[in-house]
């Protein structure tokens, strides 16, 4: 039982950043996939996909956050990080929407 206990104390807030991204990246995939197979329009898609995982990107912006700061970024690098991190995702996404899938 102590080594469950320790265990779970040696996790580090990066541990929860794969799990959050893997579960950001699925629902903008999914998202992403939906849009193009009804053809909606692009800007449909734009507003949509600013919304439609807004849950997921909260927690995915939450730990990676965490992460950054304990690996020693300031709270400005960490922020910044973190948005590229985002646009980086939905950059992507709006090419996999424009190429059609």
């Amino acid at each position: 039982m102590m080594f469950v206990a320790l265990i779970l104390a040696a996790a580090t807030p990066a541990d929860a950043v794969p799990k959050a991204r893997q579960a950001y990246a699925s629902c903008l995939h999914q998202y992403t996939d939906g849009a193009v197979d009804k053809k909606m329009a692009k800007d449909e898609f734009l507003a949509g996909l600013k919304t439609k995982c807004a849950n997921e990107e909260a927690k995915f912006r939450t730990a990676l956050t965490a992460a950054d700061k304990a690996d020693g970024m300031s709270d400005k690098d960490a922020a910044a990080d973190v948005n590229d991190q985002v646009q980086g995702y939905i950059d992507q996404m709006t090419d996999n929407f424009t190429s059609g899938g």
